[in-house]
């Protein structure tokens, strides 16, 4: 794991990427920072953090496009996947070095505090609860953006992935307003998940049989519930959705809240995913 954490940090300090995403981080929060905290006199650090979470949309899939997407492309994956490392060691490696890339703008980061103490009061518990969550919520979303790359061989087609994936995260609270709260919607909702969970599937294992089965279980499932009780459906899709807001689990934290939960939540996202990321690769492995 120390070797491909070594070679992975390496490429990612010398290549563009890793400098543009350490550029862009620093570079909005050095904006909003000067606007807000000196010179607006705001004193709520967590408040201009939660302002440039919109950048990870976009940095955290560019970022994370190549982490096994490029290993296929260029077959060298192949090379890592002989190799008397386990592919948990591959993943994690990999992901450790992503971390490292991006705790060097949250280090950066750490020192504004310091600097708005200068001109008045700060409370420093508070600032350096909102970065403790800032960080999680990279963590939790640059786990996400290394399993979509495990998914193809395209680093393009990882990086549009992510995009959609981080932006329907950002976006779920908008998402859910926007649809009606009736149980034949979220029905409806539901059944079309599950056809797109069993083409996933398909996409995986290349086996027909399998997902078909799982789709029309799931389907036939969905119906029987709706037909002995419709009300548990209404409103149930916002609920869903919100489970997947991560941001919304950043916000405690903004406010100077040690959010334990929030902490969970994001620490399994990251267990979660990169337990995928690696079932994917050993799929790959054996087929």
């Amino acid at each position: 794991m120390t070797a491909i954490y070594k070679k992975e940090l390496k490429g990612y300090l010398t290549s563009m990427i890793g400098y543009v995403f350490i550029f862009f981080i620093l570079l909005l929060e050095g904006i909003y920072f000067t606007a807000y905290n000196i010179q607006g006199a705001y004193p709520v650090f967590g408040n201009t953090l939660s302002a440039i979470t919109f950048l990870f949309l976009i940095l955290v899939p560019v970022l994370t496009m190549k982490t096994l997407a490029d290993e296929r492309r260029q077959k060298t994956d192949q090379i890592l996947l002989t190799s008397p490392i386990s592919v948990e060691s591959i993943v994690v490696g990999k992901y450790l070095a992503l971390v490292t890339v991006y705790m060097i703008p949250v280090i950066v980061i750490c020192f504004y505090p310091l600097i708005m103490s200068k001109y008045g009061t700060v409370s420093y518990a508070m600032a350096y609860t909102a970065i403790l969550g800032f960080a999680f919520l990279g963590f939790a979303e640059l786990s996400i953006g290394v399993f979509l790359s495990s998914l193809t061989e395209n680093p393009v087609i990882a990086a549009v992935l992510g995009f959609l994936v981080l932006f329907v995260c950002f976006m779920s609270q908008g998402i859910g307003s926007l649809v009606a709260e009736t149980s034949a919607t979220s029905l409806a909702i539901y059944m079309v998940m599950a056809a797109a969970v069993a083409c996933l599937i398909y996409y995986m294992i290349k086996n027909i049989l399998i997902p078909v089965v799982i789709g029309l279980a799931a389907e036939i499932v969905l119906v029987v519930l709706y037909v002995v009780d419709s009300t548990r459906f209404e409103g149930s899709f916002q609920k869903f959705l919100a489970i997947f807001d991560i941001t919304s689990h950043f916000d405690n934290f903004t406010n100077g809240i040690l959010d334990l939960q929030g902490l969970i939540y994001f620490l399994s996202i990251i267990v979660i995913f990169l337990f995928l990321t690696v079932q994917s690769i050993k799929k790959r492995r054996w087929s």
